[in-house]
């Protein structure tokens, strides 16, 4: 039997949006699974008390069970409901970058599922910076789990559309909120160890972090996120946010040294897309991006052009290497790890 697809709800006017809001609350009571707008990504939202609705996350993306979720609050007071501890300065961060793309790992209070937790004992909380999605968790009164709404290990949506063509033949409704003006997954640091360590690189960096700690944050590196023991993060998996082509990251200066690396690969541009800094003059690909030199330019852009690139006939999409500076670590993050085969 075919299946219906996903009903993309609009919010461009006040009653589109109150209309939205009021449909994805009443479908995410009922147990049903809803793709919300942040500020980072779409996400695939359920209940994050309701264990049955949990899994429908997990059998709807294709997700490892072990694969924890991060648990979307409207604040700070929802957000100590929800953590069996919330020391201070999981307050100091809370007030420096919520709402904002900053999840916090601490020890789980009791009513949070295992299934939402990956079986770990600890988890990751975030207040979006998203009006539409804070609207509907105040009009729920639950926090809500919502990884990214795309089938797992693919590119991450940051458009509604993206979410309809992984999606949308597995969920109902889909919340249009424009695209994401972040386009990549928040930081996620773990406060549960001392110091604090940084699972997931993400927009807010190491320097910000350790303005508002008054520490400098570990970088990731535990047995944990080597895949031996519950894993605390998203993000962790070492193939992620992938294409379906295969996805090369190449640095090169001249476009002799380009081509004689693609007649190397096997690979001819005419079945290649190509991300770069710079666009060469002499080499036809199939398509082509000229990526932003600014990293937060850069970030917004990725995914968005990886969708586009990912197209049929494509077989491979080459990226120019970004910046190796500090600032660019979780772009680089995404591209080593939607490159993994």
């Amino acid at each position: 039997m075919r299946r219906r697809r996903a009903i993309i709800l609009p919010t461009r006017t006040e009653a589109e949006r109150r209309h939205a809001i009021e449909t994805a609350a009443e479908a995410l009571r009922a147990g049903e699974l809803v793709a919300t707008p942040t500020e980072t990504v779409y996400g695939l939202a359920a209940n994050a008390l309701g264990e049955r609705a949990v899994r429908r996350i997990c059998e709807a993306k294709g997700r490892p069970p072990n694969n924890p979720l991060i648990v979307h609050v409207d604040g700070t007071e929802m957000a100590r409901r929800w953590a069996a501890v919330w020391p201070e300065t999981a307050q100091r961060l809370a007030e420096a970058f919520w709402p904002g793309p900053l999840t916090l790992v601490l020890p789980k209070a009791a009513g949070i599922p295992d299934a939402v937790t990956g079986g770990g004992g600890t988890v990751g909380l975030r207040h979006p910076q998203a009006p539409l999605t804070e609207a509907i968790i105040r009009r729920c009164g639950f926090p809500l789990a919502a990884p990214s709404a795309n089938r797992s290990s693919e590119i991450s949506p940051t458009t509604a559309d993206h979410v309809a063509r992984s999606l949308g033949d597995r969920i109902r409704w889909i919340v249009d909120g424009g695209p994401c003006p972040v386009g990549i997954e928040s930081t996620v640091l773990d406060l549960s160890v001392q110091p604090p360590r940084v699972l997931r690189p993400g927009m807010i960096g190491p320097a910000a972090l350790a303005a508002a700690l008054g520490q400098t944050p570990r970088a990731a590196g535990g047995p944990e996120e080597r895949g031996r023991g519950p894993l605390r993060s998203p993000g962790l998996l070492d193939r992620h946010y992938a294409p379906r082509a295969a996805l090369l990251v190449w640095r090169w200066r001249e476009e002799s040294e380009l081509l004689e690396r693609l007649e190397a690969a096997g690979l001819s541009p005419d079945r290649c897309a190509l991300a770069a800094l710079r666009l060469p003059r002499s080499i036809r690909f199939r398509r082509t991006a000229l990526m932003p030199r600014g990293v937060a330019e850069y970030g917004r852009a990725l995914y968005r052009t990886l969708h586009e690139c990912d197209a049929p006939g494509i077989r491979a999409i080459l990226v120019e290497a970004p910046p190796e500076r500090d600032e660019w670590e979780a772009i680089w993050d995404r591209l080593r790890r939607a490159a993994a085969r």
